[in-house]
């Protein structure tokens, strides 16, 4: 166990933790629907990206993911050096909120871009395109998210308002994704002329690309609004001024912590394995169950019922259980619940296309196995939280940002290593450009859906072996609180705000 410690003699910052609190339904509501704008992302990196550039654009769908990982590295440089600003921002609008205000045209713009490449021009320079635009939206999406996440920790130090804290992030996440997927769906992308499948209709991606950017420009500043009014009751920690070197260190002996370190793992796993059913999901849904018009409408506002559920159980399930345990669970459920159609389609026991069973079995297995993923996602971004104020205990410092910021590059593994991987799955299987649904032989779908349903299992596995070795529960955090509260870094008044 991790048990708690007092802070490294010698320390200089002096800390100040959150109070214990439950949040006002207002503040919790804007504070959770900011994350609408990370939900239009991920649904459009994850769902669309990959199919808009192999299927309408025509690129190789392995390049593709290819590029888009690559931009990751960039990402693992970008997103603690957010983290580690933003922890060390000092304005009278606090340390997150200039931040968030500030992303919010570069977000818009790039995501523009990103739907409009120069079609018809060489491979090389599309692909250029996707690189550099994708940098910029994620960096964008960085500077707004790594602050905006870090502040659950903050606006609360209670081990159960976090995890509820969490819940309404991940129903907005999924709210703002469901949006965007109904939106294409019913409109942007929907059957029209020359189109039967309007998700391989390259008008359909510009209209869908304005609408997503002014929804998130709208979910941002209505969160950086809405909260703006708690700037003085968070954290306000000293900080000294410190060489290039010494922060280096500092931010090394930060992360060099035994939770943060295991909810990383979990989370690449989780992550990476979410990032895959979203690269893939329209592949599975149009080729082989045969999804056609409003039918992908039903299957979104299903998948949003999981959501709903989770955003129900997972407080519940942390106050009365350990959340390590629960996380390892849910995530091991999901991934058997939801490969269960497709072990059932190979074996010849699943009904199939156009039989009245088949769409509410399919259904039914989608929306159990997101609300355990989604409960297993709500409970480890609570426990990063509480590693906060582990890491404080022991170093002396508060670093929700640098914390965070680990947490959302793991996020972004969704739309980068799960891309990469789904393009892999696709060469595996021989799946070919610019396929006509009811057209690709069924050796070629039975391929598909194995490959897959191996990832699936095995990178939700992962999460749930890294999940259950979490190492510590409420007893710790309670006690590592009440050292922190007679070590008169504890506090419970408003403070004034920067000045």
């Amino acid at each position: 166990m991790n048990a708690p410690v007092a802070p490294e003699q010698g320390a200089a910052t002096v800390t100040t933790t959150p109070p214990a609190r439950r949040l006002p339904g207002g503040v919790m509501a804007s504070y959770g629907f900011g994350a609408a704008a990370y939900g239009v992302k991920d649904s459009g990196f994850g769902t669309f990206l990959l199919l808009f550039y192999n299927q309408v654009v025509g690129v190789p769908a392995a390049t593709v993911g290819f590029v888009v990982m690559i931009a990751l590295i960039v990402d693992a440089f970008i997103d603690p050096t957010v983290g580690f600003l933003s922890d060390r921002t000092r304005s009278r609008w606090g340390r997150r909120h200039p931040w968030l205000y500030g992303a919010v045209l570069p977000i818009m713009l790039g995501w523009v871009a990103l739907w409009n490449p120069p079609i018809g021009a060489a491979e090389t320079t599309i692909l250029l395109w996707l690189f550099v635009v994708a940098v910029i939206v994620r960096s964008a999406v960085s500077a707004y998210e790594v602050p905006g996440q870090a502040m659950a920790a903050e606006l609360s130090a209670d081990y159960d308002e976090r995890t509820r804290i969490m819940s309404y992030r991940y129903l907005f996440g999924w709210a703002g994704g469901l949006v965007m997927l109904v939106s294409a769906y019913v409109y942007f992308l929907a059957p029209a002329p020359g189109y039967p499948n309007g998700l391989l209709n390259p008008a359909g991606y510009r209209g869908f690309a304005l609408a997503g950017a002014l929804f998130m420009g709208f979910a941002i500043l209505v969160s950086a609004i809405g909260t703006h009014r708690e700037i003085p009751r968070l954290p306000k920690p000293e900080i000294e001024k410190k060489s290039f070197r010494r922060n280096l260190a500092d931010m090394a002996e930060t992360v060099k912590n035994r939770a943060f370190a295991t909810l990383m793992l979990a989370g690449i796993s989780a992550y990476t394995g979410q990032g895959i059913i979203y690269a893939i999901s329209n592949y599975l849904a149009s080729f082989v169950w045969g999804f056609k018009g409003m039918t992908f409408l039903y299957y979104s506002v299903v998948l949003f019922m999981g959501v709903g559920v989770a955003f129900v159980v997972a407080p519940v399930a942390g106050r009365r259980g350990s959340k390590p345990r629960t996380a390892a669970i849910a995530s091991i459920t999901a991934a058997m619940i939801g490969t269960t159609p497709f072990w059932l389609r190979l074996a010849g026991l699943f009904p199939s296309p156009g039989d009245p069973l088949m769409l509410p079995l399919v259904f039914m297995f989608a929306g159990l196995s997101t609300a355990f993923s989604v409960t297993a996602y709500i409970l480890g971004a609570s426990m990063l939280a509480d590693v906060v104020e582990d890491s404080e205990a022991r170093t002396g410092r508060r670093s929700e940002g640098l914390f965070f910021a680990g947490g959302f590059f793991v996020q972004k593994c969704t739309s980068g290593i799960g891309i990469f991987v789904t393009g892999l799955i696709l060469v595996a299987a021989g799946f070919p450009a610019k396929a006509v649904p009811g057209t690709v032989p069924v050796a070629t779908l039975d391929r598909l859906t194995l490959i897959f349903c191996c990832c699936y299992l095995l990178f939700y596995g992962l999460a749930a072996f890294f999940y259950a070795r979490f190492p510590f529960g409420r007893g710790e955090h309670e006690a590592r609180l009440a050292n922190l509260a007679a070590a008169g870094v504890l506090e419970s008044e408003p403070r004034e705000p920067f000045a």
